[in-house]
């Protein structure tokens, strides 16, 4: 693991030769990261950036395959409950559209955008971002997807949904016969397959990538 050189001062050196830790604002010089190696801040012993092995082809993977779960996770069943002879099935888009025919047609509307829209566009700006790279074209375009993409990060909260979900079946197994259905597992899988996503996807070879400083991140 390489070592960063100790505090510099911003006018000794070129802006784009420093970075800043995001936990404590030490002030560095970048220092180059081979094949699975990364920099850490001296002070706090925060990851700064990483070189992961083969960023762009396992991160295409990953996101074809979050975009193939997708319809499943949010349109099949995801749990049947059997109540006084009564059989109701519920899928994430019918919980939307149970809302909003009950009245919330904001909290509808909340549910839709923070669990169906903007993990899709979310996955969306990935794949066309990682597709600039890959093919080397419009990175330009790539580089303000990759703006969008962040701003969208802290809004999706697929996470929060399946908790709610697991907390309801807690409650309704006790009270109803509840069999679960291919939409949950699904679903757990799509939220998995986003965070190893999160994880593969380093931001300091994607940035590299688009501004065209990274020849090789596409191997």
């Amino acid at each position: 693991m390489p070592e960063l050189t100790e505090p510099v001062a911003l006018s000794e050196l070129p802006i784009e030769q420093l970075i800043a830790c995001h936990e404590c604002d030490l002030l560095m010089r970048k220092t180059p990261v081979g094949d699975g190696e990364q920099a850490e801040c001296p002070r706090c012993g925060y990851e700064l950036y990483s070189h992961r092995h083969q960023v762009i082809r396992r991160s295409l993977a990953l996101v074809l395959a979050a975009l193939l779960l997708y319809v499943p996770a949010n349109f099949l069943p995801i749990m049947q409950l059997n109540l006084l002879g009564q059989t109701a099935v519920d899928t994430l888009w019918g919980a939307v559209i149970g809302l909003y025919g009950s009245g919330m047609q904001g909290v509808a509307a909340v549910v839709f955008l923070c669990s169906m829209a903007i993990p899709l566009l979310k996955l969306l700006c990935q794949l066309l971002v990682l597709l600039s790279i890959r093919l080397d074209i419009g990175r330009a375009y790539g580089l303000l997807l990759y703006r969008i993409y962040h701003h969208l990060r802290d809004w999706g909260m697929l996470e929060v949904y399946l908790m709610g979900i697991l907390v309801a079946i807690v409650k309704l197994v006790e009270l109803a016969d509840l069999n679960i259905g291919l939409g949950l597992f699904c679903f757990i899988a799509l939220l998995l397959i986003q965070v190893w996503l999160e994880v593969t996807m380093a931001p300091h070879q994607i940035w590299q990538a688009l501004s065209g400083e990274d020849v090789h991140a596409g191997d």
